[in-house]
C-alpha cells in the first residue's frame, strides 16, 4: 500500500500541465450554442409553433399534434446542424442522478438507403423500462412499464453529439418516478395559490414563480491518488488512515489564489457550461483544501435543477481530461470543511418582480 502511494504521488507530482485549447475572448459569442432555447426556437419554427411552446411552458397549455411535429422537426434539423446523430429522454429517476436511452435518428428506406427522422410521437414519449429503477415499491416487476414524457419548460441541449430532451418519468398508472414530477406539481400548486394572491394587489400579475440560485461546492483531488484510495474509489470519503499534518487551521486557503492547473480546469469546465446555456457566473477557492465554488445566475427552478445535474456531469467530465476526480459527497475527508450545494430561493412573476424583496414600506 505504502509503495502504491509514493507511485501515485509521484504521478501526481510528475503529470504535464495540461495543453490548453484557445477559447473565444467573448462568452456571449458562444452561449447558449448547444441549447434548444427560445431564440433557436424562433429561427426554427413558424411563429405559431413557437408562440404555443411559450403558452405550454408558462400556462400548461396543451401543445397539439400539428404544433408537436412542427417542434420535432425543428429540433432534428437545429440538431443535425450541429452535427448530432442520436436522440435521447433525458430524466431524474430516484438514483439521485440521471439516466437517458440514446435513438439513432436513422430509418431504413425500401431501396436500401436510409433517412433521418425524428417524428412528434418520438418527441412527447418514450418507453424505458421502470423495472430496474427505484420505484418504492408502488407497483409489481411484472407492471414495471414507465413512460418518459417530454418538458417543454426545460431546453433541449446537445451533448457528445446527442440531443437531449428533458422528461419526466411516470409509471404506467400514473405515479411519479422521478424527482421532477413533484416539482413540477409543486410549482403548478404554488403558481395557482401565489397568483390568486397578487390579484388581490395587481390584476396584471398573471404568473407567479420560485427562482433559484444554486452554489455547488466540490473538491479536486488528482486522479493518480485518488486511485491509491480504496475508500474513496468506493465510496466517495475517507474510511482510514489519520488526519493530514495542515488542514485548513490557518484559513489561508478561502478565497486565495487559485492554482495554474485549477484554472485551466475551470475555464474548460466553464466554456462546456456556457455552450449548454448554463450561466455560470462565480468561481473561487473554498475552505478546505482544494475544495473549490461555482455559481450560476439563479433561473427559474425546473431549468435550475436540471442545469445543476448536468453541471455535476461536467465536472466529472472535464476533471479527467486534466488528471483530476472530482468529489461531489458532502463529507469527502474527516476533520475538514465539507461541501454544500446552497440553495437560494425566491418567487417572481410575470412582471419581473422579486415577491421575496422587502418593500419600503408598513
Amino acid at each position: 500500500m505504502t509503495n502504491i502511494r509514493f507511485n501515485a504521488l509521484d504521478r501526481a507530482m510528475n503529470r504535464p500541465r495540461r495543453q490548453m485549447p484557445e477559447f473565444p475572448s467573448k462568452i456571449s459569442s458562444y452561449y447558449g450554442e448547444m441549447a434548444f432555447s427560445h431564440g433557436v426556437m424562433r429561427d426554427f419554427m413558424s411563429g405559431e409553433a413557437y408562440t404555443s411552446v411559450i403558452r405550454a411552458a408558462e400556462t400548461g397549455e396543451r401543445i397539439s399534434r400539428s404544433v408537436a411535429d412542427q417542434v420535432a422537426s425543428a429540433m432534428k434539423a437545429w440538431a443535425m446542424s450541429k452535427g448530432t446523430t442520436h436522440y435521447s429522454h433525458w430524466f431524474h429517476p430516484l438514483t439521485g442522478s440521471t439516466a437517458e436511452k440514446h435513438d439513432s435518428f436513422l430509418f431504413p428506406a425500401p431501396d436500401g438507403k436510409a433517412i433521418e427522422t425524428f417524428n412528434a410521437g418520438e418527441l412527447i414519449q418514450q418507453e424505458p423500462d421502470a423495472s430496474s429503477f427505484p420505484s418504492g415499491g408502488i407497483r409489481n416487476t411484472f407492471e414495471a412499464r414507465g413512460y418518459t414524457a417530454w418538458d417543454p419548460t426545460s431546453p433541449a441541449f446537445i451533448l457528445d453529439k446527442t440531443l437531449f430532451i428533458p422528461t419526466i418519468f411516470v409509471s404506467y398508472t400514473g405515479e411519479a418516478l422521478d424527482y421532477k414530477t413533484p416539482l413540477l406539481k409543486a410549482s403548478l400548486a404554488l403558481d395557482r395559490e401565489a397568483t390568486a394572491v397578487c390579484n388581490y394587489f395587481d390584476r396584471n400579475v398573471t404568473r407567479v414563480f420560485a427562482t433559484l440560485g444554486w452554489e455547488q461546492e466540490y473538491f479536486l483531488t488528482d486522479t493518480a491518488l485518488f486511485n491509491a484510495r480504496p475508500d474513496l474509489m468506493l465510496t466517495g470519503r475517507t474510511l482510514f488512515g489519520h488526519s493530514s499534518a495542515k488542514d485548513q487551521q490557518l484559513s489561508d486557503h478561502y478565497f486565495g489564489s487559485i492554482p495554474e492547473k485549477v484554472i485551466d480546469f475551470m475555464r474548460e469546465f466553464e466554456y462546456e457550461a456556457h455552450r449548454l446555456g448554463i450561466p455560470v457566473h462565480t468561481r473561487h477557492n473554498e475552505v478546505a483544501p482544494n475544495q473549490f465554488e461555482c455559481a450560476p445566475v439563479y433561473e427559474e427552478v425546473n431549468v435550475a435543477v436540471d442545469h445543476n445535474q448536468l453541471l455535476m456531469h461536467l465536472l466529472e467530465k472535464v476533471a479527467k481530461r486534466h488528471g483530476y476526480t472530482v468529489l461531489l459527497h458532502e463529507k469527502p475527508y474527516a476533520g475538514v470543511n465539507g461541501s454544500g450545494k446552497h440553495n437560494n430561493w425566491s418567487l417572481s412573476n410575470n412582471l419581473g418582480e422579486n415577491l421575496l424583496s422587502p418593500g419600503k414600506t408598513a
